[in-house]
């Protein structure tokens, strides 16, 4: 049977703009990223901010293919994510697309983690990541 060419055209234009499967940007040797305040054991008040570090890499908002450069997302008390997708977006992984290097967290009291994950123009983790260690704090009541 033969297909009308229309249809065959249709078929290849939407192969043509399918996503391709997520993969990873490497990362440059001994890059890192790190949150600069709060300290790991501290005890905090809330609305605390959050500044984050970056050492062998720049930062550029999301959707910039530039070598060498990401965007970070800041885990709050959660895993780290699978590191061959897309960093998921909801109240325990925020993202920082816009490039920015400081948040502002109203968290309620009690132990809470914080760790940054920078993620490349599509919001993959690089080859190896780049990532901080995870670090705990206590939010104080108020």
């Amino acid at each position: 049977m033969r297909r009308p060419i229309p249809a065959i055209l249709g078929a290849l234009a939407a192969l043509a703009t399918s996503p391709a499967p997520a993969g990873q940007t490497p990362a440059p040797s001994g890059a890192y990223c790190y949150i600069g305040w709060p300290s790991d054991g501290e005890t905090v008040k809330s609305p605390l901010k959050v500044w984050f570090g970056l050492r062998g890499m720049g930062v550029a908002p999301a959707g910039v293919e530039k070598p060498n450069t990401g965007h970070h997302h800041l885990i709050v008390d959660a895993d780290l994510p699978p590191m061959d997708q897309p960093i998921p977006n909801n109240k325990n992984y925020l993202h920082f697309g816009g490039g920015q290097t400081e948040t502002v967290l109203d968290l309620p009291p009690g132990r809470h983690t914080l760790q940054l994950l920078l993620g490349d123009a599509g919001h993959v983790p690089f080859d190896p990541p780049v990532m901080s260690r995870r670090i705990t704090i206590t939010v104080r009541q108020p």
